[in-house]
Formats: C-alpha cells, sequence, structure tokens
C-alpha cells in the first residue's frame, strides 16, 4: 500500500506580510493537509515555531491584537544594540505565548534559518534554545537589533534564504510547500508618497515622536539645513525598499537552484514589512492563496 509524502512548509520572511503564514496554515488544515515538518524564516519562523508548538491559536490572538500605540512601545529611543526595537519585548512576549523554550517542546520537526552577521552565512538552528533562534531570524536589520545566540551575533534569516525550501527538505520533507509573502506582482519596490494623505505612518510615526529632534530628523532623511524635497524616500522607507530588494533577489536564486512542490506567492504590495499591526489583512491573504491553489496542494500531497 503507497503511503503519502512527507509534507513540510517553507515559510518564508517578510515582516509584517508575513502573519499571511497564519492564513496559510488555517487554511491547509480545512483542506486537510498538515505538515510534518515546518521550516521559517523571519516571521516564518515566529509564525513556524508556534505552530509546530501547536500553538498557533495563541499566537494569531496576539498578531489580530496588535495597535500602532502598543507597536510603538517597543521602539528603543537610545538605538542600543543596533536596533529600533528591543530584542526583549520579542523574548517577553514569547515566553507570555507560552512558547516552549526549547526545540525539544516542540511537537513537529523545526528549524529557524539566521544569518552569521560576522560570516555572512546562512545558518540553521534547530536544537537548544528556540527563543532565542526565533529572536535571531527576526532580527530585521535597522529595526530589530542583532541577536547573540552561542557566542555568535545573528540577524534575519531572509538576507540569505528567505523561503527556506532546503531547510525544510533537510527535516525530511518529501513535499514541500513554500510561502513567500513578499512576491512582487507589479515589479515596483517603492513609490513616491503623497506627504498630507497620512500613508505611511501609525506607530512607526508614534515611535519617532519620541525621539530627540535630531534623530527624528535623521530618520526622516533630513539633515540640519538640507531639505532633500517632498518626495525623497524616509529612513524606514529606505529600509523596507531595501530589504525587498535583497530578498527578492536571493530568493529567486535560491528557488531556482531547489524549486518546492507548491509556490504559494503572497499579494501583498501594499503593506509595509513594518505594519504589523496589520495582521487580518495578511491572514486574508494567506487564506486566499491556498484557496486559488487548493489543486496543486492535494495533488502534491496525494490527497
Amino acid at each position: 500500500m503507497s503511503r503519502n509524502p512527507v509534507v513540510g512548509l517553507a515559510l518564508g520572511s517578510g515582516g509584517a506580510r508575513g502573519w499571511c503564514h497564519i492564513g496559510v496554515l488555517r487554511e491547509l488544515d480545512a483542506l486537510g493537509v498538515r505538515p510534518q515538518v515546518i521550516a521559517g524564516c523571519s516571521m516564518g519562523a515566529l509564525v513556524g515555531a508556534f505552530a509546530a508548538a501547536g500553538k498557533l491559536d495563541a499566537v494569531t490572538d496576539w498578531a489580530l491584537s496588535l495597535t500602532p500605540a502598543g507597536l510603538a512601545r517597543l521602539l528603543d529611543p537610545r538605538l542600543r544594540g543596533g536596533g529600533l526595537v528591543f530584542g526583549k519585548a520579542i523574548l517577553d512576549q514569547m515566553q507570555a505565548l507560552g512558547l516552549p523554550e526549547a526545540f525539544d517542546g516542540l511537537s513537529l520537526p523545526f528549524l529557524a534559518v539566521a544569518t552569521d552577521l560576522t560570516s555572512g552565512r546562512e545558518l540553521w538552528l534547530r536544537s537548544g534554545d528556540l527563543h532565542g533562534a526565533v529572536r535571531a531570524s527576526v532580527a530585521i536589520p535597522g529595526v530589530i537589533a542583532p541577536h547573540c545566540l552561542d557566542g555568535r551575533w545573528l540577524v534575519d534569516g531572509g538576507l540569505t534564504d528567505p523561503v527556506p525550501v532546503s531547510g525544510a527538505r533537510a527535516l525530511g520533507a518529501e513535499v514541500v510547500i513554500a510561502v513567500n509573502p513578499n512576491a512582487r506582482m507589479l515589479g515596483t519596490f517603492w513609490t513616491p508618497e503623497d506627504p498630507d494623505d497620512g500613508a505611511g505612518t501609525g506607530f512607526l510615526a508614534e515611535g519617532l515622536a519620541r525621539l530627540p529632534e535630531g534623530l527624528r530628523g535623521a530618520l526622516r532623511g533630513l539633515t540640519p539645513g538640507e531639505d532633500p524635497g517632498p518626495d525623497a524616500p524616509d529612513y524606514f522607507e529606505v529600509v523596507n525598499a531595501s530589504i525587498d530588494i535583497l530578498t527578492d533577489r536571493v530568493r529567486r536564486a535560491r528557488l531556482a537552484g531547489d524549486p518546492p512542490q507548491v509556490l504559494l506567492d503572497a499579494r501583498l504590495e501594499e503593506m509595509s514589512v513594518l505594519e504589523m499591526h496589520r495582521a487580518e489583512d495578511a491572514i486574508a491573504e494567506g487564506r486566499r492563496m491556498v484557496r486559488a491553489s487548493a489543486d496543486a496542494i492535494t495533488r502534491a500531497c496525494g490527497l
């Protein structure tokens, strides 16, 4: 009697867009597809770790409760440690939501992808300190401070493997369903915004208001005595677009060499990687992706 293949998920990076992974997992479950292994990068590592622990409800409730005001409290006005966001707040939240502290507390095999800041190498974190592994994987350069784990300073895994198909296969997956939150359907990474329409504000604008005036000016792209013009990108727009450009190029190269059986591309170009309070929109997109590819998914999984 033939058996069904081992199904693995490769959950990609994407900042706030990565909340789409929740919708993907929910809709896969509705299809009767239950992955046996999960590899995650950045937000894919955060959501994937909770899924592997059987605590998807907890992270879903937290994601949907996030507000711009609440997120602003995570900003560190002193910019210590190489980022705007306190790493301790992220670790505390994982603890509060009941994520196991170690990999051996998970129900499914799981790995998180991070990048070694010294060597630039991709790292697969799959044993030991689970909280530290996830914290390292989500360390978006310029936004979330790097994390020191086992004597190595680590940053976002999206710099080296934004959609970790190879990681899922290393865990034993025979069929890989990959989720890319960063698809660029329109082919653009940044467009000037009307400074009067309120776009691009939210928790980042609230956080900027708490910074010293000189630093606020610098982060908005202004320098004393010099106005770059109304169309110039600000600090956060530059970070957002730069990360998108980098991960798009790396993802294309990695997937060309090791393609998954099913690739789900999110249509979330209008969402910044930093708009963490927009989980509802991203989750809905995750559900849509699975429904649109339901036939391909069930065929690949032998259902």
